[in-house]
């Protein structure tokens, strides 16, 4: 980074000894902050010249003195030089511990983010949820793959980064680790906010994002139409597995319950609501935030069916096979209803969101409480996508004009 050191030597008149001497003093001054310190030298006051910021003359107490004053400032130029060799960002912290011999410690960014996990880790439960933590850490891995990639090292210092280092990062996700945009932004946004603990622990002068957008391109969250939905439902598979897991994939529709919540799911996170009626009361594993939702008769009548099931014994309220083939399945599953959709389970929350709420006039606040959304920026990504919604709004009304007329 660009820095700018000037050197002036100057009198300080109010400080005239009793011999009548002015001391002379030193002002560095780094990007606009100044150190000062005295020289530990006294001059007449007629023979020093503040705009020359020297003795006047050239006889030998002149020579000596600014000889003396000429050694100060191969001194300072020394110091500046022997930071850059090091490879430090000279500012005027880094400088001033440098010039009055402070020993400073030397982060490191993969030390700092190391650190950083592990504080997440023993807040788990507290502050944090396990899947914040899997993916600090797999940001971790990736900003270690990354920097033995361009620097050839194991870690570099923290006063290293700049905006050079967050743009080929980005590249390096997208090509190396071949990320779609979308992803890269979340790994750079959860490095970012390791470099903006170095910024405020005063590890980094300057933020290496400004300039950088961490902005995410909209995408299309797939999900059952009405009409879908009804055929899966209403479909009676050969293999007694599809059943089984067609019946979980629909229980997540009624509720908008994710893969991970629907199998820690328990039968005492089921109870009557406000409404005396059955509701779900559980906390999101992704973000820890409470959900609570109504059971649909639909989701009921499931969770009925499944009550004796050997699976359930032990306190679990649907036998939910692994996340792996739940959606190898789902795939089996879509080609015998005909659904021409690359199916996976998290489509069910979409599902929820979209055909079975928000399309039948619930609320976007409503939903987003029930989703256990903590922003309601995310839900709105749901209402978008309605066009079917904004079909059927439009259809209403032009049939209530054509009755004016």
């Amino acid at each position: 980074m660009d820095h700018k050191i000037s050197i002036l030597f100057y009198s300080r008149i109010a400080s005239t000894n009793r011999d009548n001497l002015v001391p002379i003093y030193l002002r560095i001054t780094i990007d606009g902050q100044r150190i000062e310190q005295t020289t530990k030298r006294f001059v007449e006051l007629s023979k020093w010249s503040n705009t020359r910021g020297k003795m006047k003359g050239a006889h030998a107490e002149a020579r000596s003195f600014n000889s003396f004053l000429d050694a100060i400032k191969h001194k300072v130029h020394t110091a500046e030089r022997e930071l850059l060799h090091d490879g430090k960002e000279i500012t005027y912290q880094t400088f001033k511990e440098k010039w009055f011999g402070v020993d400073v410690k030397v982060y490191k960014i993969l030390e700092v983010f190391e650190n950083h996990n592990r504080q997440v880790a023993q807040l788990i439960g507290k502050d944090f949820s396990p899947a914040t933590l899997q993916r600090y850490k797999t940001s971790l891995d990736h900003t270690r793959s990354f920097i033995k990639w361009k620097y050839k090292v194991q870690d570099i210092e923290v006063t290293k980064l700049n905006y050079e280092f967050i743009n080929d990062y980005a590249f390096w996700l997208k090509t190396t680790r071949n990320c779609n945009h979308n992803s890269t932004m979340k790994y750079l946004a959860n490095f970012k906010k390791v470099v903006l603990l170095c910024i405020k622990n005063g590890y980094l002068q300057k933020d290496p994002f400004v300039g950088f957008k961490l902005t995410k391109r909209e995408v299309e969250r797939p999900f059952l139409s009405k009409d879908e939905l009804q055929t899966m439902a209403a479909k009676e598979f050969p293999a007694a597995r599809l059943n089984h897991v067609r019946d979980i994939f629909l229980f997540s529709c009624y509720t908008g319950l994710a893969y991970a919540d629907v199998k820690k799911l328990k039968r005492n996170e089921i109870g009557v609501g406000v409404d005396g009626e059955q509701w779900i009361f559980t906390k999101r594993q992704k973000t820890d935030t409470a959900s609570r939702i109504p059971l649909l008769p639909v989701a009921e009548r499931l969770l009925d069916k499944y009550k004796d099931n050997p699976q359930c014994m032990s306190g679990s309220i649907l036998p939910v096979l692994s996340n792996q083939k739940m959606n190898a399945y789902l795939k089996e599953i879509a080609d015998v209803c005909g659904i021409n959709k690359v199916l996976t389970f998290h489509i069910a929350r979409h599902t929820f969101a979209t055909t079975v709420t928000l399309s039948n006039g619930v609320p976007i606040e409503t939903v987003s409480k029930m989703l256990g959304h903590t922003n309601l920026r995310t839900t709105q990504h749901y209402a978008k996508i309605l066009d079917i919604k904004v079909g059927e709004d439009m259809k209403a009304l032009k049939g209530k004009l054509e009755d004016r007329i």
